[in-house]
């Protein structure tokens, strides 16, 4: 008997927090994703800091995504560049966040596309006004044409 609990691994905090609470579970079920490596084009190989799993993803520096680039002929561009199926350009000057994204869409994660502007309501209405006071303007000028 007391052989049988040695064997017992005692639960990790993470573990208790998953029975819990569902969302974390589901989140860590998420980060454990496996992600497929993709091949340097000129050598075969995979570079060493490639990230294994969604979790290895999101915690790559900022100078193993400039590996990254770098490896996959991304950050200099070569003859290789435009041969994977997914190129992107780089900058060394980018926050964290956009090397990450632009890695992320590179290797073919989704919700890692480029990003779409939306206006602020103030620019909307900005937009409307000036458009409002240039047909106010066009009517003036109708106007004013056919009384000369």
């Amino acid at each position: 008997m007391e052989h049988q609990t040695h064997n017992q691994k005692a639960p990790v905090m993470s573990d208790r927090r998953a029975a819990k609470n569902a969302a974390f579970a589901e989140k860590l079920r998420q980060m454990a994703l496996p992600l497929a490596p993709l091949v340097q084009l000129t050598t075969g190989e995979i570079h060493p800091s490639f990230p294994g799993t969604l979790l290895n993803f999101w915690l790559l520096t900022d100078a193993q995504l400039e590996e990254l680039a770098h490896f996959y002929h991304q950050r200099t561009p070569c003859q290789w560049t435009f041969h994977y199926p997914c190129p992107i350009a780089w900058n060394s000057d980018m926050p964290l966040e956009e090397k990450r994204r632009r890695i992320g869409r590179f290797i073919g994660l989704r919700g890692c596309e480029t990003p779409i502007r939306v206006k602020t309501e103030d620019e909307i209405i900005e937009e409307a006004r000036r458009a409002r006071m240039a047909e106010e303007e066009d009517v003036w000028r109708r106007k004013l044409y056919w009384h000369q």
